[in-house]
């Protein structure tokens, strides 16, 4: 696994690059465009081919291994805001993002946890565990920014990780406001047809809200990606972080719609795993998701601006 991508800001700061085959000047006044997009595609496939599958393994072990101890933080912090009741709407929302087979495997035992932690004096040490292992979680998704980037982490560990909690928490709160806010539009909805029965272009307004959670999506993606940009690029303008959050946020959702199809063709796979087959066909759909979250990185790091030349500036994440 490489150290940094070849084609990061920070080499191209350093060694420039001759992405295709001409000095950006002598391309064609009508070509610049597709040019650059070109430039962009190679940057983002060098750097995912360099190491990406192996950050996408590591993060589908990581997702398996911390969907469990968010939902125990989530669980905490819902009943600390007095909205218990919105930790089963965080719960149905994530699994409705999921294809069928790796929802219904996850449904049972996520409720089981929920329901033993609920009401149990241990139930904020287990959520100091979760915010932990949660943690761990968002520092991988960090180090792959890094490497995206060509950047060192030059501050102390407990920086990071009280970076990565903060972020964790106002997650969890922005997921419980926004299906508060979707509950209550629902009751709107409801309230203008069976009131307003001749008001339904109202009301289709009001159903909108069934799009929240793919916002709510975009926004997390959003606020992670801000969040684990090295901090030379994260203010200035010098790196855009909503095209790799909503490329992500789109693989996502294609991920979940064409997943059941392409099992639904191989229906024999689970004479090869098993009673495991549960297991490796959400293994595989983390690894999927993994991928676009490495993708996001490198596309966000493609499209950055590297440091002016001849102009120091420490590496720091």
């Amino acid at each position: 696994m490489s150290e940094i991508s070849p084609y990061s800001p920070e080499a191209r700061s350093l060694h420039g690059e001759d992405g295709i085959g001409m000095k950006p000047e002598d391309v064609p006044v009508g070509f610049k465009r597709l040019a650059y997009a070109w430039l962009v595609l190679k940057r983002v496939a060098i750097g995912v081919f360099s190491d990406g599958f192996i950050h996408a393994g590591n993060l589908a072990y990581l997702a398996l291994l911390t969907v469990f101890p968010f939902f125990i933080l989530a669980a905490v912090i819902a009943s600390l805001l007095g909205q218990s009741a919105e930790t089963q709407r965080a719960v149905a929302s994530f699994l409705h993002v999921l294809p069928p087979s790796v929802a219904d495997l996850l449904r049972g035992p996520i409720q089981h946890v929920l329901a033993a932690r609920s009401g149990s004096s241990l139930a904020w040490l287990g959520a100091l565990v979760a915010l932990w292992s949660v943690g761990s979680f968002v520092e991988t998704i960090r180090d792959i920014f890094r490497r995206a980037y060509g950047v060192k982490s030059t501050k102390p560990f407990w920086h990071y990780r009280l970076s990565s909690m903060a972020v964790i928490i106002a997650s969890v709160i922005l997921a419980v406001f926004s299906f508060l806010v979707q509950g209550v539009l629902v009751a709107a909805e409801q309230f203008i047809y069976t009131l307003l029965p001749f008001s339904k272009d109202i009301a289709g307004w009001v159903g909108l809200s069934r799009a929240i959670p793919g916002v709510v999506m975009f926004i997390a993606l959003y606020m992670l990606f801000l969040s684990v940009t090295p901090s030379k690029y994260r203010f200035g303008g010098r790196s855009p972080e909503w095209p790799g959050a909503l490329f992500t946020t789109a693989w996502w959702l294609s991920i979940t719609a064409l997943l059941p199809i392409v099992l639904s063709r191989l229906a024999d796979y689970d004479l090869t795993y098993g009673s495991l087959a549960g297991v490796i066909i959400t293994l595989l759909f983390f690894f999927l998701v993994g991928l676009g979250i490495v993708f996001g990185a490198h596309l966000n790091a493609a499209l950055a601006e590297p440091p002016l030349a001849g102009v120091e500036t420490p590496q720091q994440a």
